[in-house]
């Protein structure tokens, strides 16, 4: 008896590292998949942060809105409430020409237009840079096409966009639990009028019964869902409609800029030739008038933008 024991205890003992070898093995497969659930996870991220970033740039206009005078006119009475429940707004926009100056090429531009025409009209102008005369080139400049279009934006006083809706319920039963979690005042909701669900987006659009409880919820950024006893935090944001009117191409034609032609072989420093430019440009015996800017190409290309007059 005692010799089967001892032949028992190293077979007990030769299992304890198989035991232990195989925990390591079940810890090593459970952190592979945590650390694969994680790629996923973060390529999931960049992916909707790419999305959000194209949407964002779908509808980016970048200008610089100058400051101007209001005068107040009149007083209108709406006939109902209707037009308070949306901003409106709307832009002008046109689109800026490039024009590649080129190497031994100048642009002048005069205050008034009928200098610039006489200036292109005379053609040839023999022009002073500190001893040398330079015989210089005036001609129109041939710009391409350009744009202009209206932007009109309204933002509903009575709607809100959610976005980041859990895939957790069937699309109708996630419409009713959207309308009843929107319905909590003690939430800043409100009585909803309508919930339109889109389940592949993971988005919605709510309609409110009263005014200023868009408002409220949208100061929130983000709002409470509950599904399962489980809390999300749903995306909130205004509801914004926008389209294009008057879409128009327009010729870019230029009347109080000039392009001078002539300067390939000279060799001085370019705010010297554009003062001297300028000087015998501002002459009226030389045909000229009042500049308001020259800009020469002495030693490599530059780009001039040329935006519509309004």
């Amino acid at each position: 008896m005692e010799a089967d024991e001892d032949n028992k205890k190293p077979a007990c003992k030769k299992s304890q590292p198989d035991t232990e070898f195989m925990k390591d093995e079940q810890s090593e497969g459970l952190i592979d998949e945590i650390k694969r659930e994680n790629m996923q996870l973060n390529e999931e991220i960049k992916k909707l942060e790419a999305e959000l970033q194209a949407d964002i740039r779908d509808f980016q206009i970048k200008e610089n809105v100058p400051e101007t005078k209001m005068k107040f006119i009149s007083v209108e009475y709406p006939e109902d409430d209707s037009q308070f429940l949306n901003i409106s707004c709307s832009f002008q926009v046109s689109s800026q020409i490039p024009y590649e100056l080129q190497k031994g090429q100048a642009l002048i531009t005069f205050e008034k237009e009928e200098v610039a025409q006489n200036v292109i009209m005379m053609e040839k102008h023999n022009v002073q840079l500190e001893d040398v005369i330079v015989e210089l080139t005036a001609k129109p400049v041939p710009l391409d096409s350009g744009v202009r279009f209206q932007v009109h934006v309204e933002i509903s006083k009575m709607k809100i966009n959610v976005s980041g809706i859990p895939d957790e319920l069937p699309e109708e039963q996630m419409r009713d639990k959207l309308e009843l979690s929107f319905c909590k005042s003690r939430n800043g909701g409100g009585e909803v009028e309508s919930v339109d669900y889109d389940k592949p987006s993971g988005s919605a659009i709510i309609t409110f019964v009263e005014a200023g409880v868009a408002d409220k919820i949208l100061k929130k950024k983000d709002y409470p869902l509950y599904i399962n006893q489980k809390c999300y935090r749903v995306v909130v944001s205004p509801y914004i409609k926008r389209h294009l009117q008057k879409y128009q191409m327009f010729s870019g034609v230029s009347r109080r800029t000039v392009l001078l032609t002539g300067m390939e072989d000279i060799q001085i420093d370019e705010e010297i030739v554009e003062d001297f430019v300028n000087i015998h440009f501002q002459r009226k015996k030389n045909g000229g008038g009042e500049v308001d800017v020259v800009k020469c190409s002495l030693d490599q290309p530059y780009v001039a933008y040329f935006e519509e007059a309004i």
